[in-house]
């Protein structure tokens, strides 16, 4: 005997029992969203009579009965279905029943008896829904999530007479004022109250996309004022040069050092010659072609030989040094030098009154 393809007993070449109806576990909290997933997917399989008990196990032996035989490997293939989106830890209360439709009994029996609180708060985030910063394609989703759920907790029996219509159009429009009054004040208050205007508000897909245009036409908007906004902000700041508008800071205006010794511009303490010099005489600018040796000098070392006699404290202040006779000796040899060099120097001396160059 063939098994036809339509009967619930026929298992495809498909069909093995790795398979996953669903990519939802049950965790023992979840029960009625994954009792819907595995139902869907028992549904396409065309094995939703076994935990239903519709399809009812063959009266007799299995010998030369292949009904007999084909419910039992469904059975198994069922089983092995069940637990692979069921969590491990709850595998060992459900491990010795016999068929699939016990185990189903038991799994609703034991977890979807409290529809009370779950209930109760599915209301409860249903007032409180509210855009805030989400984007309408995610308020939207959160919205109907909530609704597709109090819909499995709905007593309502299905009605087919001419008032069904009617009710079906009432709670179409009590999700359309669910919808439009949890949008973002800020963005579509002008939009909210022409639709609040509309009569017909008995179609939730027409007012969504609506708003999902206007939410669209203001991201278009929104990128078209942003570049504008920026070039004013660079125009009032002053911060904008050239083509690409790039910041830049502001220059400073420039100060000259000042001595704080001697209260002179244009050189610090440091290299100030009134703290640092060694006589009274000259000023050591060193100009003129290598004249830094003072008023005397033409930039022959003896100066520095003398300046070198001396030391400085780390502060920059002259300190006092013990000459040997021998040194004492050195340095008047040097003065002396310095001072026939002087009475030898013809011509007006640099920086003196009578120069006229």
């Amino acid at each position: 005997m063939v098994i036809p393809l339509s009967s619930p007993l026929f298992l495809y070449p498909s069909d093995s029992p790795s398979l996953k109806l669903t990519h939802m576990t049950f965790n023992g909290d979840n029960y009625d969203l994954w009792a819907a997933a595995v139902k869907n997917g028992l549904d396409a399989k065309n094995k939703l009579g076994f935990v239903e008990g519709t399809v009812e196990k063959p009266e007799g032996s299995e010998q030369n009965n292949y009904e007999m035989v084909a419910w039992r490997q469904c059975n198994a293939m069922i089983k092995a279905w069940l637990r692979n989106v069921i969590d491990e830890k709850l595998h060992p209360s459900i491990n010795f029943n016999a068929t699939v439709v016990e185990i189903w009994k038991e799994l609703k029996e034991r977890y979807a008896a409290g529809n009370a609180p779950r209930v109760h708060q599915l209301k409860s985030d249903l007032a409180e829904c509210r855009q805030g910063n989400r984007s309408v394609v995610d308020y939207y989703t959160h919205l109907k999530s909530i609704w597709d759920e109090l819909a499995t907790y709905s007593r309502v029996p299905a009605c087919t007479c001419g008032a069904a219509a009617e009710f079906l159009k009432e709670k179409e429009e009590e999700k359309v004022h669910h919808f439009i009054m949890g949008l973002n004040t800020t963005l579509y208050d002008n939009l909210r109250s022409s639709l609040l205007m509309d009569d017909d508000l008995t179609s939730l897909n027409r007012v969504y996309a609506l708003v999902l245009r206007e939410e669209r036409h203001k991201a278009v908007t929104r990128v078209r004022e942003e570049p504008a906004n920026e070039v004013a902000m660079s125009a009032r700041t002053g911060a904008g040069h050239g083509r690409g508008f790039s910041a830049q800071p502001e220059q400073q205006e420039y100060e000259p050092p000042k001595c704080t010794h001697c209260g002179k511009w244009y050189h610090t303490e440091e290299n100030c010659w009134e703290k640092h010099k060694i006589n009274g005489r000259g000023r050591g600018r060193g100009r003129r072609g290598g004249r830094g040796g003072g008023r005397g000098g033409r930039g022959n070392g003896n100066t520095n030989q003398v300046a070198n006699a001396t030391t400085t404290t780390s502060e920059g202040e002259p300190s006092k040094k013990e000459f040997t006779a021998e040194e004492m000796e050195q340095l008047r040899t040097l003065l002396n030098a310095k001072a026939e060099g002087n009475e030898k120097l013809k011509g007006p001396i640099y920086e003196d009154g009578d120069w006229t160059g």
